[in-house]
């Protein structure tokens, strides 16, 4: 066991250090990883199969509970439920793009508040947090990031504040939700949870930390978002909000489709349907409400993410498999030395810190089975056994804002602002969202320790 304990960590960490390098795409670097945990890790040190057939774990598509379930239920090996509900997802926010709705609810924002810069920040961060909500932050910033520079462009004000603060809020209202990031998805999957587990636990956090950040980005940003101009704005110059709508019809059937994806969501710990079946569903009918087309919206699904969780989840079975992550869970039990406070804190701010300069999806995958194994201790204090659950989500979805790298819609943010000719700097970056996001965690420590201990 212990060659095998070994190369579990020598492979887990040349996969980390790949995806920080960045030279290699990170879904190549995963699925390389996880081949090597098959092959050396699982057959030629443990030579057990059954390890190999638990990791692969195609038998869960088989079984009622990943379609149905009543009771909870511990996921072992690849997070199948994961990956069917991202991909359903993606399908459906690509059947939305090409509707033109996010365009069209840029647009209309903006024309509701008369093209007014300050309104716009305020709105548009506002927007970014609850759509973050219910699709990934990823497509919200993509398209919000753009819609900002074009707006400046025409109103004539800096887009990099707004940007910013978007990217931020966008982190931040993932957080609230089982569907908003992937370390949630990850987490909710894996142990069980609800979306109104998240809204009223996480989803409470965020509300109050947004809040607070509306009105530090306005203090931090005002003077930056004045207007070059000093004639007012004159509306009919500007695109109208319909002019983003490409199809009526598509338009019409896409917003539906949305609607019946969040009520699902809403009470699927009612319906007692998994996420994976959610994820199913909406984009069979996605598909086929986009029925000329499908094979177009298909092409569009990102893979590659999708095959990097699949590479990433075999890596962190290496590590489970092997005992590595009940040493870690030890480890921290130890120097927390079963004070359930400093363990609260020590998860919350080792998760952001780590996602800060690491990607949070990887790191949450890791931290869950190390959470699990800590929640008996956790439960024998009278404390709630989920508490640590929610320190892991607050700690990787708002410490990934602290940096250019740290989630995947800052790369995506900063990518689009420096394509319109506007770059963002490491230094600039992290001067105005590494404190907002001290801020947040520090809300979030308090809140945890009043709530729930």
């Amino acid at each position: 066991m212990l060659a095998a304990q070994i190369f579990a960590i020598v492979i887990f960490v040349a996969m980390f250090l790949l995806i920080v390098w960045d030279k290699i795409e990170r879904h190549i670097v995963t699925l390389g990883c996880g081949l090597l945990t098959l092959v050396i890790v699982f057959g030629i040190c443990m030579r057990s199969w059954t390890a190999i057939w638990n990791t692969i774990a195609v038998k869960d598509f088989a079984a009622k509970e990943f379609w149905y379930q009543v009771t909870e239920s511990e996921s072992k090996g690849i997070n199948w439920a994961t990956i069917v509900f991202i991909a359903g997802m993606m399908i459906m926010v690509e059947g939305m793009a090409k509707a033109g709705f996010f365009r069209w609810l840029c647009m209309r924002i903006a024309y509701l508040v008369k093209c007014r810069t300050i309104p716009i920040f305020i709105t548009f961060m506002v927007m970014s947090a609850v759509l973050s909500m219910f699709i990934d932050s990823i497509t919200v910033i993509m398209f919000l990031a753009a819609v900002t520079v074009e707006l400046a462009q025409l109103l004539k004000f800096n887009p990099i504040p707004m940007i910013l603060s978007e990217i931020f809020c966008a982190n931040l209202g993932g957080s609230a939700t089982m569907c908003g990031d992937p370390p949630n998805i990850i987490v909710g999957t894996s142990m069980g949870f609800s979306f109104f587990d998240f809204l009223m636990n996480t989803g409470a956090a965020a509300g109050i930390s947004l809040v607070v950040c509306v009105v530090f980005f306005y203090i931090v940003f005002r003077k930056e978002l004045v207007s070059k101009s000093t004639e007012p704005v004159d509306m009919s110059k500007l695109p109208k909000p319909s002019e983003a709508i490409t199809d009526k019809t598509s338009f019409i059937l896409s917003s539906i489709i949305f609607g019946i994806a969040v009520v699902l969501l809403v009470t699927h710990s009612m319906t007692h349907l998994t996420v994976a079946a959610i994820g199913t569903f909406i984009a069979a009918i996605t598909l086929i409400a986009n029925a000329k087309h499908a094979l177009e919206l298909l092409k569009k699904v990102d893979y590659k993410t999708l095959v990097f969780f699949i590479g990433l989840f075999i890596v962190v079975c290496g590590l489970e498999e092997t005992g590595i992550l009940k040493y870690i869970a030890d480890f921290i039990s130890d120097i927390s030395g079963g004070n359930i406070m400093l363990m609260v804190a020590i998860i919350l701010w080792l998760s952001a810190i780590a996602s800060a300069f690491v990607d949070n999806i990887p790191f949450a995958a890791t931290m869950v089975p190390v959470i699990q194994s800590l929640a008996p201790i956790v439960t024998a204090s009278g404390a709630d056994q989920h508490t640590l659950a929610w320190a892991l989500s607050l700690g990787t979805d708002i410490g990934g804002s602290a940096t250019p790298i740290g989630a995947s819609a800052n790369v995506v943010g900063t990518s689009v602002a420096a394509k319109n000719g506007y770059p963002i700097s490491w230094g600039r970056y992290c001067k105005k969202l590494a404190p907002a996001t001290v801020i947040v965690l520090a809300i979030s420590t308090v809140y945890l320790f009043v709530r729930y201990l």
